[in-house]
């Protein structure tokens, strides 16, 4: 096999393949990246950890045809140090890669590319195509509450719900929950027939946090999805990104979300978010021996206090607020806390309340679905206070 590359555009096609590379297998297959080179001039490269991968077609011209596994992090590497324009990549019947730059040249192991596992299959007739920011948006929303390692193997992932005009993305663990829907325009691709999307499906956690820095924010930009059995299919520009699914029915969220709470609490986001960051200096401080400190709300009057303390020291916030309902002093998490109100994409904010053993809503202080085609709500657990 030998190709001659444009370095910086086998440069930019490797950094996202590394994002489905193995780091931690014991298959030396998978820490490479299958180079397929066809005439005329067609070089497509894959990574594939068995949980997702990444296929590009890389601009190159081919100069004898092959296909073979190179190391991918040597290979990263070694394009980064070269410093010519054009990159030729050779590999010989005995396995030895040759990566020439000018007077530069590197040599590395091959492998054979049958050795390569086999990919998914990504063709399918159920298909959708949707704007890159706004699924970027939605699943980043609620990416936080995702849970980790979770015995409940459905809450590590975010699921996504799919109807004709709408999108609604939940993420879930023990102490926190985030949904979000929006109406969004959709363009149905099915070719079996069907003339209605509706999909559900959850997606793993890392491969929600790769999805999301691979997806686009200009609103132009568009994403074609296609959804198998065991698998979905992200066309993101040149990079085709697939993922395996996470096998099982999601959670009835709708049912722990808290509806007729009795204490309402409208605030500025911007303060809040403020008084929360000032309070992390103290509950974030990491002592040796200490667990870190919570921060406690407590609610009186038109006046939300905001303080925490720990052997780190103390602090104290006032920000002034609509208040409905009963007093109340109740303490949270901050990380989780702080996670919860960034999320909120509404300037102003209505927290929720009944008790301090009961869970938090927070949500926009207009959050009418049917009136703005908009809706999100963020769900946390308080902490039990010792004092």
């Amino acid at each position: 096999m030998k190709i001659i590359f444009n370095r910086s555009a086998v440069s930019s096609a490797v950094a996202p393949l590394m994002c489905a590379v193995s780091g931690k297998s014991t298959l030396s297959t998978i820490e490479g990246i299958l180079i397929e080179a066809k005439f005329p001039d067609t070089c497509i490269m894959t990574t594939f950890d068995l949980e997702k991968g990444v296929k590009i077609t890389v601009e190159a011209k081919v100069i004898e045809e092959g296909k073979y596994i190179i190391n991918a992090q040597k290979f990263n590497q070694t394009l980064k140090v070269m410093e010519g324009e054009e990159i030729t990549l050779t590999v010989d019947d005995k396995l030895s890669a040759s990566i020439v730059s000018g007077r530069s040249s590197h040599k590395m192991n091959a492998l054979k590319g049958e050795e390569y596992p086999a990919i998914p299959d990504l063709v399918s007739d159920r298909s959708f195509i949707v704007s890159q920011a706004v699924l970027k948006e939605m699943i980043g929303q609620v990416s936080f509450a995702m849970g980790i390692n979770d015995h409940r193997i459905v809450l590590n992932g975010t699921y996504v719900k799919i109807r004709d005009d709408s999108v609604m993305t939940v993420s879930c663990d023990s102490f926190k929950l985030a949904k979000s829907r929006r109406r969004v325009e959709l363009t149905n691709k099915n070719t079996n027939g069907n003339d209605h999307l509706e999909y559900d499906f959850i997606i793993p956690a890392k491969t929600v946090l790769e999805l999301t820095r691979l997806l686009n924010d200009d609103e132009e930009a568009l994403t074609q999805i296609y959804v198998t059995r065991k698998h979905i299919v992200f066309l993101i520009g040149e990079i085709t990104f697939f993922s395996r699914l996470i096998d099982g029915e999601y959670i009835d969220y709708e049912r722990i979300i808290v509806k007729n709470h009795r204490i309402k609490v409208e605030t500025a986001k911007r303060e809040l978010v403020s008084a929360l960051e000032r309070a992390a200096l103290v509950t974030e401080e990491k002592i040796a021996g200490s667990v870190r400190a919570h921060v406690k709300l407590e609610v009186a009057d038109n006046a939300l206090k905001i303080s925490a303390m720990s052997t780190a020291g103390s602090t104290y916030d006032e920000i002034n607020v609509k208040h409905t309902g009963d007093d109340i002093l109740i303490a949270f998490n901050n990380k989780y806390l702080i996670d919860c109100v960034r999320a909120c994409t509404d300037d102003n904010m209505t927290l929720s309340m009944s008790s301090p053993l009961t869970s938090m809503n927070i949500e926009p202080a207009n959050n009418n679905y049917e009136e703005n085609g908009k809706e999100e709500i963020f769900m946390l657990l308080p902490v039990r206070m010792k004092d």
